[in-house]
């Protein structure tokens, strides 16, 4: 619990209704989207504006309390988790579109606005904001930016880095910091913007946002490729590419994982493929059209089983949704489910996908894949239960050697989930030391006392190198 001085000194700027340290509050704050993480925080702060963060964080930093950010707690690798106490700030407040520029194409948002919302906002007016993470009908813009989430446009538009061109944030000491602007040229100095895209609320705390919009595609198509053999429908992602085809969206789902999204979305699928794609494509009908048409024949040429095309945009709209669904599908086989992702050169796809089913049987869990295939980005996910700890054993391996597979042929630990909490010990494996000290070094120039996010990013302690056994 917090000291009572401290608790005077936070109502006296928030208000007595917007600091909370009631045990109901208190326990819907100690955890996030990730499964088997969860610990209390002594307090729960709902800040209005920048000027009650900057004065919040005097005080915090004054009494040398740690603070995590959060949104709405999406995140998959406890980012948001409070495992040193302290206090959780709440954006929730935060939530308005403070101007869309017609001129100058561009947002300013608050931290706390729903990523959805902002995105169907945009659309009305006849724009587009490209990055959509599939928890985007729950997440914040704010979340977005400290994660640097991707999503299923991610391949063709790039990820939320990409569209944010200016930021303001406060940091440790209460400090006021702008970056960026409304502008499409910026060299003055360190790019700070970038810095805190993906810092995960290690740096300072996001209180605004300038955002890039662009001109909405005016035609797209949608079509779904079956295979029989998985080998063959992650071989068509490689040949898609190399083939100089950039879809909108390129998505791979694997055979249990198609099973089981066909019983929540009820789609009809056959329910005998080992492995399907779905591919949309956008821009002008004529691109569209030429692309879809070449598409179609790769994924013939690599043994698709079954080609067809949406026949409406109400059909290709249920075929996304229903992908975004998967993780949530997924999530009614077992008590437990973890969600992972690595990412791999695109060219790579074929071999990770074969890696993943091999590690899985080596260490007999149940994975099922899915993903940005278009991007390298996959999601194995393990199906399980958290009061087995034997087998929770077995899988905690099996994504140790997921992740080591993932470097070794030229990947990442993470592509749009972050480090948080759990993939921190792995970290120093992409990086390397020297890459270590680096970060740290920064992270001490933010925030010398860490009191922003402590515990993320930096593990006491990293984890050996897997020494892979292929017999």
């Amino acid at each position: 619990m917090l000291q009572e001085d401290v608790k005077r000194e936070l109502v006296a700027i928030l208000g007595s209704s917007y600091v909370k340290d009631d045990p109901q509050s208190l326990v819907t704050h100690s955890y996030d989207g990730t499964p088997m993480l969860q610990s209390l925080p002594d307090a729960v702060v709902y800040p209005e504006n920048t000027g009650q963060v900057s004065e919040v964080m005097k005080v915090l930093s004054r009494h040398k309390i740690p603070v995590v950010g959060r949104g709405s707690g999406t995140n998959l690798c406890g980012g948001t988790v409070p495992v040193q106490g302290g206090v959780v700030m709440v954006m929730h407040r935060m939530n308005r579109i403070l101007e869309i520029d017609m001129e100058n194409l561009t947002a300013i948002v608050q931290p706390g606005l729903n990523t959805k919302q902002f995105i169907t906002h945009v659309e009305e007016l006849g724009l587009f904001y490209p990055p959509d993470p599939s928890s985007m009908s729950i997440s914040t813009l704010g979340g977005n930016i400290a994660e640097c989430s991707g999503g299923l446009r991610g391949l063709k538009y790039g990820t939320t880095k990409d569209y944010v061109i200016g930021l303001e944030a406060v940091l440790a000491s209460g400090d006021i910091i702008r970056t960026g602007g409304k502008l499409m040229k910026d060299v003055a100095g360190y790019d700070l913007t970038k810095l805190l895209v993906g810092s995960e609320g290690t740096l300072a705390i996001i209180t605004e946002a300038t955002l890039k919009l662009i001109p909405p595609p005016k035609y797209k198509k949608t079509m779904l490729a079956m295979y029989k053999d998985l080998y063959g429908a992650a071989r068509t992602v490689s040949k898609i590419i190399e083939n100089r085809i950039i879809p909108a969206t390129l998505e791979i789902l694997d055979r249990s994982t198609i099973r089981v999204v066909d019983d929540y979305a009820k789609l009809g699928l056959p329910l005998d493929m080992e492995a399907i794609l779905l591919i949309e494509q956008d821009g002008d009908m004529e691109t569209v059209e030429r692309d879809i048409a070449l598409i179609t024949d790769i994924c013939r040429s690599e043994q698709a089983d079954q080609v067809s095309i949406a026949a409406s945009a109400e059909e290709a709209e249920k075929l996304l949704t229903a992908r975004r669904s998967a993780f949530t599908a997924l999530a009614r086989l077992k008590p437990t489910t973890i969600l992972e992702d690595a990412t791999v050169p695109r060219s790579k796809i074929a071999d990770m996908v074969l890696e993943i089913n091999r590690i899985a049987k080596k260490y007999d869990v149940q994975i099922c894949t899915f993903g940005h295939a278009g991007d390298g980005n996959l999601h194995p996910t393990a199906t399980t239960d958290a009061r087995n700890q034997e087998e929770i054993h077995r899988v905690d391996e099996a994504f140790e050697e997921i992740f080591e597979a993932a470097i070794r042929l030229g990947g990442t630990i993470t592509g749009e989930h972050g480090v948080g909490l759990v993939k921190s010990p792995f970290l120093e494996w992409k990086v390397g030391a020297a890459g270590m000290e680096v970060m740290k070094a920064i992270k001490q120039s933010f925030d010398p006392h860490n009191l922003l996010n402590p515990g993320k990013m930096f593990a006491k302690e990293t984890r050996k190198r897997v020494v892979i056994d292929r017999g």
